[in-house]
């Protein structure tokens, strides 16, 4: 019983992980999905510790990979402790979720609960299958235009795309596809995933023949050799579950195409390349049928949907194709480069180039890692610790303004925010791991000679067919994690991705146990259990409900406090702009779960409710709202005093309260918390406009004429560093320019 309630819980990982979000969360995807993991691991726990209650006895099973995880978690305590905010480090940053180090636990516990347990591992990679086509039938729908998430956000009231920002090309479904997953490039990470999956299932039964397939003489002139040239194999026997996984791989990889995500096709790219130099030099079975499906799954769709790489993209339009051949005509070549200049200039995006910003974040990361050199700046905190260190050339893109919580790279981030010690023994995981597959795969390929040898044609054809089976198997899923790497590479994992990066080494290890079959292990285990329970198996029992049911109110307390919260948004909307509203739901948020990105908000909302009190004149009303607007701001800071943002929060705050009490200490608190905030944020243009605005209002209100033109030069000096950290700052000029008319400086 225990047994099948752990493979359900584990089959809903698969199944249901990638599916899950919630329109009523502050974030829609990845906060659902890591709270799921939450729970689902709070009850394989559970089960997991009352099998082992029952059975009286550790149920724990060791593998190759003990000692690289025991490092990488160490690391992460490590890095945790010595965190510039613990919080952010446990929990993770809020609006990302995944990573934290309570993510990381929950990880492990799910990798070691697999491999001590019995499952079975196809029906679990078919039940991610089949997850993935409903991920893919769920995002169809937005690519024509019509997003199934919007209508459920507009409870039916609008079926297409205009729920989502267009402003930098992220969320617009008609143009990327994303579906349950949240953005592009993790559509993308999560179908290359499955892609290698599909493969296995696709190829699998070219080398699990029927007896009937193979004569005995077949067999000792295959079996005298070992594998290297191939049978033939009859493949009409499968062709409708051929066809199956060829149209799954066909669409699979048409998504992947939608999501315009190119770490993901270079993922899968790299990973064919591998899979198919594996299979020729040690397998060759069908060798030419697995070159042309391959073909077929893969070129196609880059002919039909095209890869939305431009360099790419116009060698396979035949419009481009006429056009590059009568260029050959054109006499004046210069007339024609100046004509394609031009065209390409008015046509120019003021997007930058992804891959230009990733490079100056990578820098950025680099030097974190640099100057915190062993443990990092803290688990998750990169959102606050990149704008320690961000380059100044970060405030010439498009998204200078942009929050980058994590380094759009996972070695990197891990170098960032864990330090060396977090890097090298998240490489030291990954090498581990190869390694051991490879060596694996080498050993397998020698029991498949021995074993040739020694064989009777039709007696042992199963056991060495299995041989096989098992090594496509173990490629498929190295495959399958290598692609998890190279789109981490140029991104940073999520709840899904890290859910495979686990767990596909428990599968590999698990498959690859010869000590005893699934059957054998479950049945000894079930003998051992004793109808009698002791007084012991009793207490222990109800120890473990009692954790396990306070473990499940505390993630659900979570994510209602989180529900609260997203409605204390929704009214801060500009076209809302209902602060009393907001203000109540953050309070309420409050309430259920104790969080300083809550305690932030609603100090915010305080102390706007408190600049309309006193226009309203109710003064004593807004006197209250400012003391419990700092007290809530002062708070955050404590628990996150090296957070920026709750810094600028802190500034906002003391300037609505000089607009209520016009008291110039108010400016003058609200310059410290800025100049905190150069400390913490040196390159961002916005702090030394903002003190050039607070030292000008100083000006407006100071009467003595030297300090006037003391606080009038200190704005000017400001305002051109802003100007100095982002030349094309607009706002900046604007103000400047203000500034000097106001001075009689122009």
């Amino acid at each position: 019983m225990i047994d099948r309630i752990l493979k359900f819980l584990y089959g809903s990982l698969f199944f249901l992980t990638p599916l899950i979000f919630a329109t009523s969360t502050s974030e829609l995807f990845e906060f659902n999905k890591m709270i799921f993991i939450y729970l689902i691991t709070i009850l394989i726990g559970f089960f997991w510790l009352l099998k082992m209650i029952l059975a009286k006895k550790m149920i724990f099973k060791k593998t190759p990979l003990d000692i690289p995880i025991i490092l990488f978690l160490f690391s992460q305590v490590m890095a945790t402790i010595f965190s510039i905010d613990r919080h952010v480090s446990f929990f993770g940053y809020y609006g990302r979720f995944n990573g934290g180090l309570l993510s990381i636990i929950s990880y492990i516990i799910l990798y070691y609960g697999f491999v001590s347990n019995s499952f079975d591992i196809l029906s679990l990679l078919k039940i991610s299958l089949w997850s993935s086509v409903l991920v893919m039938i769920y995002g169809l729908p937005g690519k024509l235009g019509h997003d199934l998430t919007c209508f459920l956000v507009s409870r039916g009231r609008s079926f297409d795309n205009s729920c989502w920002s267009r402003e930098t090309n992220v969320f617009d479904p008609a143009n990327r596809s994303f579906s349950t997953l949240g953005q592009p490039n993790w559509l993308g990470a999560y179908l290359a995933i499955n892609f290698f999956i599909g493969i296995y299932f696709l190829f699998r039964p070219l080398v699990i023949p029927s007896e009937s397939d193979v004569t005995s003489d077949e067999s000792r002139d295959l079996f005298k050799i070992s594998l290297p040239v191939g049978r033939q194999v009859d493949f009409a026997r499968n062709d409708k579950i051929n066809l199956i996984y060829i149209v799954y791989l066909f669409v699979n990889f048409s998504f992947i195409l939608f999501s315009r995500s190119r770490s993901a096709l270079a993922a899968v790219g790299i990973g064919l390349v591998l899979f198919v130099a594996y299979y020729l030099l040690f397998i060759k079975l069908n060798a030419k049928k697995l070159i042309i499906t391959l073909l077929l799954i893969t070129v196609v769709p880059i002919l039909l949907f095209k890869t939305g790489i431009e360099r790419v993209d116009k060698y396979l339009s035949i419009s481009n194709i006429k056009y590059q051949i009568s260029k050959i005509h054109i006499k004046n070549k210069k007339d024609l480069k100046n004509n394609i200049t031009i065209e390409q200039y008015n046509n120019a995006s003021s997007v930058t180039e992804s891959l230009d910003i990733r490079k100056i974040v990578w820098k950025g990361a680099i030097d974190l890692g640099l100057r915190y050199p062993f443990f990092g700046t803290g688990v998750e905190t990169f959102a606050y610790s990149y704008n320690f260190v961000r380059p100044k050339q970060h405030n010439l893109t498009s998204e200078w303004d942009f929050i980058y919580n994590k380094a759009h790279n996972e070695f990197l981030n891990y170098l960032a925010t864990t330090g060396f010690v977090g890097l090298l023994t998240y490489l030291g995981f990954i090498i581990f791991f190869i390694v051991y597959v490879i060596n694996n795969l080498k050993t397998q390929i020698s029991n498949v000679k021995t074993k040739s040898q020694m064989s009777k044609p039709k007696k042992d054809l199963k056991i060495l067919d299995l041989d096989l089976s098992s090594r496509i198997l173990v490629l498929s899923l190295l495959t399958a994690w290598l692609t998890i790497l190279i789109t981490n590479f140029f991104g940073f994992s999520t709840t899904t991705i890290n859910l495979f990066f686990y767990l596909i080494p428990a599968l590999v290890f698990y498959s690859s146990s010869e000590e005893e079959s699934d059957e054998s292990r479950s049945s000894r285990q079930a003998r051992t259990i004793n109808n009698k329970l002791s007084l012991y198996q009793y207490l222990s029992i109800f120890i473990i409900s009692v954790s396990t049911i306070y473990l499940l109110f505390s993630t659900f307390a979570y994510w209602l406090a989180d529900t609260q919260y997203a409605l204390g948004l929704n009214y801060l909307k500009p076209q809302i702009a209902d602060y009393q509203n907001a203000a109540s739901y953050f309070e309420r948020a409050l309430k259920i779960r104790k969080e300083p990105v809550y305690e932030d908000r609603f100090s915010s909302s305080l102390s706007y409710l408190s600049a309309v009190a006193s226009y309203q004149k109710q003064n004593k009303m807004a006197k209250q709202l400012m003391s419990l607007s700092d007290y809530y701001n002062k708070k955050s800071l404590n628990s996150s005093s090296k957070n920026i943002f709750y810094w600028k929060t802190r500034a906002k705050n003391q300037y609505l309260f000089y607009q209520v009490s016009l008291d110039s200490n108010k400016l003058l608190e609200g310059i410290k918390a800025l100049q905190v905030g150069v400390k913490l944020a040196p390159t961002d243009p916005k702090i030394p406009y903002s003190l050039a605005v607070y030292y000008s209002l100083l000006s407006d209100a100071e009467k003595k004429q030297i300090q006037k033109d003391s606080w009038q030069k200190q704005s000017l000096v400001e305002i051109n560093k802003a100007i100095e950290l982002k030349k094309d700052f607009l706002d900046g000029l604007n103000l400047k320019k203000e500034l000097l008319k106001k001075y009689g400086l122009l």
